[in-house]
């Protein structure tokens, strides 16, 4: 068993979301760490901080590199991050003159926000095609069932006649505004070193960070592990994405009470009435909207980010994101099935 829905052993045939999760895994976590310590050895090696053949081998080492991850696991629980455990057994492996060189200037923070940012990234670009996919679907419903006719409803009432398609494109609209708010988001690097100032770098410290950051495909901007705006702003990214959905979805369901404006098929079964077919998709949209509309404003609290760095509000984050775009994940992927199913849109002639 598990204590969170997305992975749960039955939970998370409804919520999760197998192909994100692989994204968001220990596996992954590990290896964008590892790529930041790589990019970190070229870049330094780059501007002869350390000897070129140290940077090699350090990449060569981190492309290959598998921790002991119970090792991790208990030296976080006294550190309170994974890092220095993680370095220490880089140091090992890459052996020799090279070890000294892992790591130089850089900060355990650097190394995890860079690595959320590199598994955000990737999340991202899945996201930016399901949504793509989503708009498609929405434009196919368009063309088969727009010029339909369907009640225009206002706070619960019937109120005028519209078509399906003025209804679509209340659904639709926002979809193509978070689309484009994903295509714009600014991904950062996050290189500040102990305290933000790089001061172990000196006069290299602005060219190694524009190195990294070219190396990682992120952009490249003045440090921000304690001005966490780009966190809520990407969890407000991911409550807008859901709560479009969740707005689809109880409209949905909301047609579907009637039953005579739109036809489901392959709806849920109830256990006490063999008759039913349940909008289970629809509902979970809501469910999952509402559920990142209360998490971000958990995540909001991760701004009070006291002095140069805050144990409590970065753990925060972490207990709080991961969650977030799981729930994005399955959002979206509910919503490209719900779709699916709608065999008939409008009212019946």
């Amino acid at each position: 068993m598990s204590i969170a829905a997305f992975d749960h052993p039955f939970l998370s045939g409804l919520l999760g979301d197998d192909e994100v999760a692989a994204l968001l895994s220990v596996d992954a976590d590990i290896r964008a760490m590892l790529t930041f310590e790589a990019a970190l050895a070229r870049a330094e090696g780059g501007r002869g901080l350390i000897p070129t053949a140290s940077a090699e081998r350090i990449a060569e080492v981190c492309a290959t590199f598998a921790p002991d991850i119970a090792l991790l696991k208990q030296a976080t629980a006294t550190d309170g991050v994974v890092v220095p455990e993680l370095v220490r057994q880089l140091r090992q492996a890459v052996g020799g003159a090279a070890a000294a060189h892992v790591h130089v200037g850089a900060t355990s923070q650097d190394v995890i926000d860079s690595s959320l940012v590199l598994c955000l990234k990737t999340v991202f670009s899945l996201f930016a095609g399901r949504i793509d996919d989503l708009i498609l679907k929405l434009d196919g419903l368009d063309e088969s069932f727009g010029g339909q006719p369907l009640m225009g409803r206002t706070r619960m009432q019937a109120a005028i006649p519209i078509t399906v398609s003025d209804r679509l494109r209340s659904w639709r609209a926002p979809f193509v505004q978070e689309r484009e708010r994903l295509a714009h988001q600014i991904l950062p690097l996050q290189f500040g070193g102990a305290a933000g100032t790089l001061e172990k770098l000196g006069a290299e410290a602005d060219a190694v960070r524009t190195l990294i950051a070219q190396d990682l495909g992120l952009a490249d901007t003045p440090q921000w592990q304690s001005q966490r705006g780009f966190v809520a702003d990407i969890g407000h990214l991911l409550s807008l994405i859901t709560g479009a959905a969740g707005k689809m979805g109880q409209d949905i369901a909301l047609l579907a009470q009637g039953g005579d404006e739109i036809a489901l098929s392959g709806g849920g079964a109830s256990s006490a009435m063999p008759h039913k077919q349940n909008p289970v998709a629809a509902e979970t949209l809501v469910a999952l909207a509402r559920f990142n509309a209360v998490q971000v404003s958990a995540l909001y609290q991760s701004l009070v980010h006291e002095q140069e760095r805050s144990g409590a509000a970065w753990t925060l984050e972490w207990l709080i994101l991961p969650q977030m775009v799981m729930a994005t994940a399955a959002s979206l992927r509910l919503s490209l099935q719900m779709l699916d199913t709608i065999a008939r849109l409008g009212a019946k002639a």
